[in-house]
């Protein structure tokens, strides 16, 4: 009883760390939002603040994207190591920074394979002058939230692990990329842009290559961590994936009010279609209850009504 009680509480413990960076995440995403849509374009407002305002605000634009992505990094890497071990957590996390950055660094020089585009200032510092380091660490935490989305949402299916591990890569490659659907018009035509297209695209002023870019690039980070995993026993968590759900609608819901402050919304809808749709569909799947656990609880159930009556009696 002691052991079990004691384990209970060691569990707890990152749970309510991983709750409060990912609230921590969301507000200042909300602190982000009312900057960029609220503040930004009144700037009579900004000159009406008194000094302490007047900073802040000017701290929140050259860091508030930094702050974010950090704190929604630090949330999910709590919650993988929590629910996978270290192994599987940093397998994936080193997968997916090191892969996304060098596809980053790619194409910053060479357009191969998202396209011409290039960083500006707000996101920290820039790795070789080109990527700031913020953006390899949102590859990993929106990219990991999507995998787990659909892998625990396949869990309970009577497939085959391969079966399950292919799908995982191409619906969570498949949400990776719809984020993007929303995020990338919005962030690069904002009054303060984080980056520029050097040429046109036809998806309101982007190249369609960015987005095979992206879906090919969460398709190689989640194939090398899923072969990876593979090379020690992978125990799934049973329950859903509460916190990845939270945090994918959450960095949506940021995406599609920066789209709506630049008057875009055809991307919203097919983010919604092809990317809020599947998470919600693979987390419902996840809640569902399996053929055997099913039987277990039927078997239970009926023992307990054995119990009863041979007590009446």
């Amino acid at each position: 009883m002691y052991l079990y009680v004691n384990r209970e509480q060691m569990m707890d413990k990152p749970m309510r760390i991983e709750r409060l960076l990912l609230l921590a995440h969301i507000a200042a995403m909300g602190f982000g939002l009312a900057g960029l849509l609220l503040v930004l374009p009144h700037p009579e407002f900004i000159a009406n603040l008194p000094d302490v305002g007047q900073v802040a605000f000017r701290w929140s634009m050259a860091g508030g994207g930094v702050v974010y992505m950090l704190l929604g990094m630090a949330a999910v890497a709590v919650y993988a190591y929590r629910i996978l071990g270290a192994w599987h957590s940093l397998t994936f996390m080193v997968s997916a920074i090191a892969l996304s950055l060098s596809a980053e660094l790619l194409g910053t020089s060479t357009g191969f394979p998202f396209g011409d585009y290039r960083y500006l200032s707000g996101l920290g510092y820039k790795i070789a002058g080109l990527v700031p380091f913020t953006i390899p660490l949102s590859w990993f935490y929106l990219g990991f939230s999507a995998y787990i989305i659909v892998r625990l949402g396949l869990q309970k299916l009577t497939w085959v692990t391969w079966q399950k591990e292919v799908v995982s890569i191409l619906f969570g490659s498949l949400l990776l990329m719809s984020w993007d659907f929303v995020l990338d018009p919005a962030m690069s035509q904002t009054r303060m842009p984080f980056w520029l297209w050097g040429q046109p695209g036809a998806f309101f002023g982007m190249p369609y290559q960015n987005f095979a870019g992206w879906f090919g690039t969460g398709c190689v980070f989640m194939t090398v961590a899923t072969l990876l995993w593979r090379l020690k026993p992978l125990q799934l968590p049973e329950g859903q994936p509460v916190l990845p759900l939270v945090m994918y609608l959450s960095n949506f819901a940021f995406a599609a009010m920066m789209s709506i402050g630049a008057e875009i919304y055809p991307p919203i809808f097919l983010g919604l279609l092809l990317g809020v749709a599947p998470a919600l569909f693979f987390y419902r799947l996840s809640r569902s209850e399996s053929r055997s656990e099913a039987v277990d609880r039927l078997k239970a159930v009926i023992a307990r009504d054995k119990t009863d009556l041979a007590a009446v009696k």
